[in-house]
């Protein structure tokens, strides 16, 4: 088990990071970042509905932020949430809760990694228009993932020691199989539809910024604009993978090889664009951000 090595006397400047999930894809990321700003990381993989190991891992390593990055998303993707369900309302509702609330109690922060898969274009909403923002109700309830995600996040704003980071179709740097590129990459087929992207690279060192600076509340966690998957894919295919060929296909036959919906939305980070103004830092717009992460891939040699 983690242990932070200072028998309960921890400097209550010092500050220490717990991250939940500590297996998992941006978890990973998160920890790299906080090692290279020579911070004191820990991660864990305990079940988060277990209050009682819960407690026991935060007595153990005494955080003062808890970033947590755990949860059910499905796999191979959220269909798998529609007939596990009893799994996912015991993690995504159930977990979420009871870490956020055993934080509480030991007057610790605790970063949600939420999504912002609650959304769907609407009339006053639509594609190009303007997008959502972070105290707009949820209209998107057509997948059981997004369903209880949009739940859990109104118990949440209940707690005043949480932070809540709306990612949607979340990208790293590599072909790893939980990003978004990797995804449609493999797809026989894509719409082509534009939607608010969270490039990791940029957007994780300012989840940290917030934790550490206590914010509370919702952000809407993405990069500025929308952009389509069409418009993705040429990047990568400008960048990364010159031969690379794809075709589309409507939502319509979409819908008749899933077995839930896709929430397809435009978030407006003007929110988080504004705080990282803050910090001296600038949130760039998510065209130039694909292709800045399509030019490191590249220059990694990654095909």
């Amino acid at each position: 088990m983690a242990s932070d090595g200072t028998n309960g006397k921890k400097d209550v400047s010092e500050k220490v990071f717990l991250i939940w999930g500590g297996e998992g894809w941006v978890a990973g990321h998160l920890k790299e970042i906080l090692q290279e700003q020579k911070e004191k990381v820990f991660t864990t993989t305990v079940r988060m509905e277990n209050r009682e190991a819960v407690i026991k891992e935060l007595e153990r390593v005494k955080p003062t932020h808890v970033l947590n990055c755990a949860g059910c998303t499905g796999r191979p993707n959220v269909d798998w949430c529609e007939d596990n369900k009893e799994q996912v309302i015991r993690s995504n509702v159930i977990g979420t809760l009871n870490l956020t609330d055993c934080c509480f109690l030991k007057d610790i922060h605790c970063t949600v990694f939420a999504t912002g898969c609650i959304y769907a274009y609407d009339k006053k909403h639509p594609p190009g228009g303007e997008g959502y923002l972070e105290a707009d109700p949820a209209n998107f309830g057509g997948s059981y993932y997004s369903a209880t995600k949009s739940k859990v996040e109104e118990l949440m704003t209940t707690y005043s020691n949480c932070l809540i980071l709306r990612l949607r179709m979340p990208v790293s740097d590599d072909l790893h199989p939980r990003s978004f590129v990797t995804k449609i990459s493999k797809y026989d087929k894509v719409v082509d539809i534009p939607n608010s992207n969270t490039i990791l690279h940029d957007l994780l060192p300012c989840a940290i910024l917030l934790a550490s600076a206590g914010d509370t509340g919702i952000y809407n966690f993405t990069n500025p604009g929308a952009i389509s998957h069409n418009e993705v894919l040429t990047l990568f295919k400008k960048h990364v993978r010159p031969n690379f060929e794809w075709s589309n296909f409507t939502e319509e036959e979409q819908s008749k090889i899933l077995k839930a919906g896709r929430s397809n939305c435009e978030l407006n980070s003007d929110k988080l664009a504004k705080r990282m103004k803050d910090f001296g830092v600038e949130v760039k717009d998510v065209h130039t951000s694909y292709d800045e992460c399509f030019q490191r891939m590249k220059a990694k040699g990654i095909k």
